[in-house]
């Protein structure tokens, strides 16, 4: 049973990256808080502060800055110890820089380091530390072969986007 609990625990902890994840590219200012208890300390380099006050100051600077941004959790090494966890996570990060002419993206490669705990049964973030490992601006250019992309549902920075419209059908069935 123990080793059940700790996959668990694991797994409710890979599913707080990922809400983090979806809730900056979305956009989704009250997604981005619920992964951090109250009381949660972040620095993000550019922001040290409280996690809550993060979430409204990275949603504003992401959506007045980039058309649209990719966060991708790789690796994630999780160290339980009882109600409390240290996790170092990858991440690849992919942000279009707004403006007219070349179409200009942040590439990183960073790490989140976090501190874990479960209060009242909820794993959120008591502290986070991000490790920018590396950065590179890329100019992505027409490709000379086109492909068929005009089908493609288009992503959404809001609560119009593919993932929340599935959530109500799921919801009113």
């Amino acid at each position: 049973m123990a080793d059940l609990d700790e996959l668990l625990a694991k797994q409710d902890i890979i599913e707080v990256l990922h809400m983090y994840c979806r809730g900056v590219d979305r956009l989704d200012e009250e997604l981005v808080r619920g992964i951090y208890h109250e009381d949660a300390y972040d620095d993000h380099g550019y922001w040290k502060g409280r996690g809550w006050d993060f979430a409204p100051f990275v949603v504003g600077r992401l959506r007045e800055a980039n058309d649209w941004t990719t966060h991708s959790i790789t690796n994630a090494l999780i160290e339980l110890r009882g109600d409390k966890a240290l996790c170092e996570s990858q991440v690849m990060v992919h942000l279009k820089r707004r403006g007219a002419g070349p179409v200009l993206v942040d590439v990183m490669g960073a790490r989140y380091v976090d501190r874990f705990s479960r209060r009242d049964g909820v794993w959120k973030i008591d502290e986070r530390t991000v490790v920018l490992d590396w950065h590179k601006v890329e100019s992505w250019g027409a490709e000379s072969a086109p492909i068929p992309l005009d089908d493609f549902t288009t992503g959404q920075r809001d609560r119009g986007d593919a993932i929340y419209i599935m959530q109500e059908k799921l919801t009113r069935r």
